[in-house]
């Protein structure tokens, strides 16, 4: 073998000095650093922070453990406890037909591609173009991150089911003109149980129609009969109100009338039966003494009579002439006698 080469037995040797070297010092050192660097990430991973309005969901070994408040929190490191957020103190809002292109002041809105989420067929075989709103919150966040793989697609897409549902069940009068807010509180109904039986932990806040129209080809032809069924509307509104004030009215004209009636025949019923009885009364003195009765009615008719004339003649019946009776006139009574 030549001078200049190593032996197997010469590389053992330097790999074992080698291996003395490192465990004499330069091994220390290498798992010093290592340890540091293990606590230091310990020490980091230790500490989360849940904002305000967030809920932190704490799994300890992939089971759930305990819901964190907002503010600064410890937990096990090295992927021992894990932290999930969701925003509990927000109200969450998905858009169908549309989406906001920029909120604020004068907020500006697309419809662009989102044909198939508006065009809705209704009860009666016409298409409506409705924009409509869902605005939920997280009630339970260990469920609404867990439950299912991804709530927010499944949210839409139910609502988008009952909406076309509801929709579909009514005709397009009810859904252009006064019907809103009956349909948008079934849609709201109807989600709710669906997502209380998927257990996700939603609670719907409100639905909401933004916008419901014609298509555009019809739209036209929908106004005029909009308008049309206003128009309807406010005439039977006026009839009604006629009707209220003009048919009490009358009721009570009739009312009054009738009790005048009543009461004139009560009193006519009376007057002809005390008639009735003085007549009476005077037949039975009259058959007593005929002769003094007659005298008596005849004198007393005079002093009912008398009275009421402006001049009284006593008339010779025998005579050919007229002989007045003085004095002619009354005095202090308006010259009658």
């Amino acid at each position: 073998m030549p001078s200049g080469g190593r032996t197997p037995k010469s590389i053992d040797r330097q790999v074992a000095e080698l291996a003395d070297r490192l465990k004499k010092g330069g091994g220390g050192k290498i798992i010093a650093i290592g340890i540091t660097l293990l606590l230091i990430f310990a020490a980091t991973s230790s500490f989360y922070k849940v904002d305000t309005e967030e809920t932190g969901v704490l799994l300890r070994f992939g089971r759930f453990n305990n819901f964190a408040e907002p503010g600064l929190h410890i937990k096990v490191p090295f992927g021992i406890d894990r932290v999930y957020k969701a925003k509990t103190g927000r109200v969450e809002k998905e858009e169908f037909g549309f989406r906001t292109v920029k909120a604020g002041v004068r907020t500006t809105y697309t419809k662009r591609a989102l044909e198939g989420e508006s065009l809705t067929l209704t009860g009666d075989l016409n298409v409506s173009d409705v924009e409509w709103i869902v605005q939920y919150q997280i009630a339970d966040p260990f469920k609404f991150l867990f439950r299912i793989r991804d709530p927010l697609a499944t949210i839409r897409d139910i609502a988008e089911a009952v909406a076309r549902k509801v929709v579909g069940n009514s005709n397009v009068t009810e859904v252009l003109t006064i019907e809103r807010a009956n349909l948008a509180s079934a849609i709201e109904h109807d989600l709710q149980q669906i997502l209380n039986s998927y257990d996700i932990g939603v609670r719907i806040v409100t639905v909401k129609f933004q916008d419901v129209n014609p298509p555009g080809p019809v739209k036209a032809a929908f106004n005029e009969v909009n308008e049309a069924e206003q128009q309807k509307e406010t005439l039977i509104f006026q009839a009604r109100e006629q009707f209220n004030r003009e048919v009490p009215k009358a009721r009570g004209v009739a009312r009054r009338t009738i009790q005048e009636a009543e009461g004139y025949a009560v009193e006519r019923i009376n007057k002809a039966r005390g008639e009735t009885s003085r007549y009476l009364a005077l037949l039975k003195e009259y058959r007593k003494a005929p002769a003094v009765t007659r005298q008596r009615i005849y004198l007393e008719t005079l002093e009912q009579v008398l009275p009421n004339l402006a001049e009284i003649y006593i008339m010779d019946g025998k005579g050919t002439s007229a002989l007045p009776l003085l004095p002619l006139r009354a005095q202090g009574q308006g010259g009658k006698q």
